[in-house]
């Protein structure tokens, strides 16, 4: 994984210009059509990330301060703030709001850079694991719009060359597990990855190389899943569905099976 923040900055401020280009021409009715995430508008989704890059500021706030991270009862107020606004104010607002946490992340002094700790999600962030978290949630949600309105939409390149390096933390936390064990060899283009999934009672995903990951069991059938490695994100956070698809492999796996694994968030 990329352990600086610049080229997670960078793809930030990529992903929001991608974002105010897709949602700035946007009348009224666009911006009630229905998002890909079935349950938002489009409006609903620009407003979500409005309000998280609201919290992502408060976020900011406690690490540079080395005060504790906020909790819910801080996020309430911001989600009724944002969810009592009509779609057009809630996307021109989410812009506003997009923008001014993206320049408080590039205008961080390498002193800031520096000292920055925030102990939250069971790790203890710095200024690179909070840009991580944002590109992650930003690059896909902003997926979410521009495919709404253009079908063959996909992740930003430069967003996926640094997430894919992340999805084995994502994995864990946001598998569904059937119960079925399985072991699949997981191989992507652009970029080239080699993994392994494995399931049973839990999912994880593991660089195929990695120290202590094991080997396939010579007695099995090889498990094979081969595609880009945009589409194993949007796979990984539930949106690979059959009608925005990317060229797969597939050898005694069904993909259908992989897609209950992730529901999607």
């Amino acid at each position: 994984m990329e352990p600086t923040p610049d080229p997670w900055i960078q793809a930030l401020r990529h992903s929001h210009e991608v974002l105010r280009s897709t949602a700035e021409p946007l009348g009224p009715d666009q911006l009630r059509q229905r998002s890909y995430a079935a349950e938002w508008s489009i409006a609903q989704v620009l407003s979500h990330l409005g309000s998280q890059a609201e919290i992502f500021g408060l976020f900011l706030d406690a690490g540079l301060s080395g005060g504790d991270p906020p909790g819910r009862e801080e996020f309430m107020p911001i989600w009724d703030s944002w969810n009592a606004r009509d779609p057009q104010t809630q996307a021109k607002d989410a812009l506003r709001a997009d923008s001014a946490t993206l320049e408080r992340f590039e205008g961080l002094t390498e002193q800031e850079r520096a000292s920055l700790r925030l102990p939250a999600f069971g790790t203890v962030l710095d200024v690179t694991g909070l840009a991580r978290m944002r590109l992650g949630e930003h690059a896909v949600h902003t997926w979410d719009v521009a495919v709404a309105l253009d079908p063959g939409a996909t992740l930003a390149p430069d967003a996926v060359a640094l997430l894919i390096d992340t999805l084995g933390q994502l994995v864990t936390r946001a598998g569904n597990p059937d119960g079925k064990q399985r072991d699949i060899h997981v191989s992507t283009s652009d970029p080239e990855r080699s993994f392994r999934l494995l399931t049973d009672d839990r999912v994880t995903l593991t660089l195929a190389e990695a120290a202590g990951a094991g080997e396939p069991d010579a007695d099995a059938d090889q498990l094979e899943l081969s595609l880009p490695a945009e589409a194993l994100i949007r796979l990984i956070y539930g949106r690979l569905d059959h009608a925005h698809m990317s060229p797969v492999y597939t050898a005694g796996v069904e993909l259908d099976e992989l897609r209950t694994l992730f529901p999607g968030f």
